[in-house]
């Protein structure tokens, strides 16, 4: 699946994706747990970073479409979903809450809105990859210094990715986490998306990575997937979009400030460019989402209930741990 350069610099290389996997993990816990690191991780650096890569950095940053629009849609959702957190009016003579953006129902629009663009871009480049270079390894390119090379796995992963989208349930439902004393994050929790749409969505997105982007995927696939899911099925139960916008915005300043990490010296992993590999991990991803929408289609049979406009899995213990989690 990739190649080290050798076993030495293996080690060192795992060594390096379980800090990326450490430190991705911690910055969410800090972003999630406290405003004021919030506000300068997904405000202010990247004001600060946006002018730098279009002055001191502008001959070495990524400029192809795929990588500004994640970058930037990335901070959008933090920013989006860090307001319907924390944006609310109190009265100041009483404390109480007089006013919350979350209550606006079309305002619960924004996270699966966002999601499922962060998921039709990725989509899109699988089935311009397909078109452009099948079965063609394509040379180096914008943004992948390497190269891909296109086939019948960026169709299959493509509509992987589709299926990932159609999948997205109860969106209506998403609460806000009490505060405890162990946790005062007010986590945006979302207790539709559980376990099953979250491992297809890693499976599918994992696969769009090692499709379109085969030097990236050790890092901007497996480490940035690992990273928000870990947290989201521990400390953080219930909120994995919210930790996978903080994590992807995190990565994606990272990663354009500092490309050659990731594209040159001993950090490089490459892809060993297998088609039996790349039809394998499509194929997974596929299978994975052809199940969670056939799962989705046998509730909603069963239940009769729209899972677009109400909640559909509410009667998984899952889904209820999330509920009593909420304020």
């Amino acid at each position: 699946m990739y190649v080290f350069p050798n076993a030495g610099s293996a080690l060192i290389i795992i060594a390096i994706w379980l800090t990326v996997v450490a430190t991705l993990f911690l910055a969410n816990e800090l972003t999630r747990r406290f405003k004021i690191c919030a506000v300068i991780a997904f405000v202010l650096l990247p004001l600060v970073l946006s002018i730098v890569w279009l002055t001191v950095l502008s001959d070495i940053i990524y400029t192809d479409w795929f990588h500004l629009a994640k970058v930037y849609s990335a901070l959008v959702g933090s920013i989006g979903f860090f307001l319907i957190r924390h944006l609310e009016r109190k009265n100041k003579q009483t404390g109480e809450v007089t006013w919350r953006l979350r209550d606006y129902k079309w305002v619960l629009l924004f996270p699966p809105l966002i999601l499922g663009i962060n998921i039709l871009q990725a989509v899109f480049r699988d089935i311009q990859i397909g078109l452009t270079y099948w079965n063609t390894h394509s040379g180096p390119i914008m943004g992948e210094v390497v190269g891909v090379m296109g086939g019948s796995w960026n169709y299959m992963n493509a509509t992987a990715g589709i299926l990932n989208i159609i999948t997205i349930t109860g969106f209506f439902g998403i609460i806000i986490r009490k505060r405890t004393k162990k946790d005062n994050s007010k986590d945006m929790l979302w207790p539709d998306m559980l376990w099953f749409w979250i491992i297809a969505y890693d499976l599918w997105n994992f696969a769009y990575t090692y499709n379109a982007l085969p030097t990236h995927s050790f890092y901007a696939g497996f480490a940035l997937l690992i990273a928000p899911t870990l947290c989201a099925f521990t400390i953080g139960k219930g909120a994995w979009l919210q930790h996978r916008a903080q994590t992807l915005a995190l990565w994606c300043m990272f990663a354009q400030t500092f490309p050659r990490f990731q594209d040159e010296g001993l950090f490089v992993v490459e892809s060993t460019y297998n088609k039996g590999i790349y039809t394998t991990v499509s194929a997974l991803a596929l299978v994975a989402n052809i199940g969670v929408f056939a799962y989705m289609i046998y509730k909603i049979v069963k239940t009769r209930r729209n899972p677009y406009a109400e909640e559909l899995y509410v009667d998984l213990k899952a889904h209820k741990t999330i509920k009593a989690l909420g304020e």
